[in-house]
């Protein structure tokens, strides 16, 4: 808590005196009373009657402020900060500066989220410059922190500031490319944002940048996945483009970690694709000594390979074989 964030005893200040203060009622015989401390107890005491007297004024403000400080999760004191901000006609952008620090201080509050997300739907577009900007700062501190993606999507798709964002998407993975967070957010930009064209007008090149991080880290899950996303709803140009099929043949050939280019290989027999020779040779050339005899389906030589390179899902790729119908096939 900041030094000038102190906590008032509102029993010694003169300008509460008219107020009686209503004290929590756990009736006659609670089974676990918790044990609040004093500045707590009276200043719930105090936000009991002020809220019960529906009193919109500038210490009821002041009062829902300190009891934030000693409970950020209460729904109820957010709800009447905002029934006072609204009577008061408050600059609702001071109330940002008011939950800057809150904000950093609590950043997976779900009730301060929602207020941030009230008071930029009450200023509008002007706010989208700086809610991105918050967001880019909450993600420096923690890159996984779903509130901040998720405030920064909504900004994105009712407040506009689409501009930068595959900008901002690239920095992300430039500086941590395992970021699947940031590449989950490439994918909203390409699929959702106006200026793009959608996932069509956009493939080409973001087929050719995912290849890039695929073949600079193999093991990589994150590029396997966004690359089937880019040809979602429509398998036959999945199965038809030589790039997909290409890039899966570079890594089997490579000395790498083969994982998901053995079960994108997969997906793509499942699909329809007709592997050749090369193909059957690079997969051949990764099953280990100990597996199970080399099979003339190739989609069932790589099931088998991927039971003994992948035994985390050994039951699922066991499985995997085991619904694979006899016409795939090179």
């Amino acid at each position: 808590m900041d030094a000038e964030e102190h906590i008032l005893r509102l029993s010694q200040d003169p300008e509460w005196a008219d107020l009686t203060p209503i004290p929590q009622d756990d009736g006659p015989n609670p089974v676990v009373p918790i044990a609040y401390k004093p500045d707590f107890i009276e200043t719930m005491d105090y936000f009991r009657a002020v809220y019960k007297a529906n009193e919109f004024s500038p210490r009821a403000l002041q009062l829902t402020h300190q009891a934030i400080l000693l409970n950020p999760g209460n729904y109820t004191v957010w709800h009447f900060r905002r029934l006072i901000l609204d009577a008061l006609g408050i600059d609702l952008n001071e109330e940002l500066n008011f939950m800057l620090g809150i904000s950093e201080r609590n950043p997976k509050n779900y009730q301060i989220w929602h207020h941030r997300r009230w008071i930029a739907e009450k200023l509008g577009t002007d706010a989208a410059s700086k809610e991105l900007e918050f967001t880019r700062r909450m993600l420096s501190l923690d890159a996984k922190n779903y509130h901040a993606w998720s405030h920064r999507q909504w900004v994105l798709q009712a407040l506009g500031g689409w501009e930068n964002e595959l900008d901002y998407c690239h920095q992300l993975l430039e500086e941590d490319v395992f970021n699947n967070s940031a590449w989950n957010q490439r994918y909203f930009v390409v699929t959702r944002s106006p200026l793009l064209g959608g996932l069509e007008a956009t493939r080409e090149s973001e087929v050719k940048y995912t290849i890039e991080a695929i073949l600079g880290n193999p093991g990589n899950e994150s590029p396997w996945r966004y690359l089937r996303g880019l040809y979602k709803n429509d398998p036959k140009s999945w199965i038809s483009d030589p790039q997909v099929s290409s890039v899966c043949l570079k890594v089997l050939s490579a000395e790498a970690n083969h994982v998901f280019a053995l079960s994108t290989l997969l997906d793509l027999l499942s699909h329809g694709f007709q592997a050749n020779q090369e193909f059957r040779d690079a997969v051949d050339s990764l099953r280990p000594s100990n597996s199970d005899p080399a099979d003339s389906d190739l989609a069932k030589t790589i099931c088998s390979i991927l039971r003994h390179v992948d035994p985390m899902r050994v039951n699922y790729w066991t499985w995997r074989k085991s619904k694979l119908p006899s016409a795939v096939s090179v």
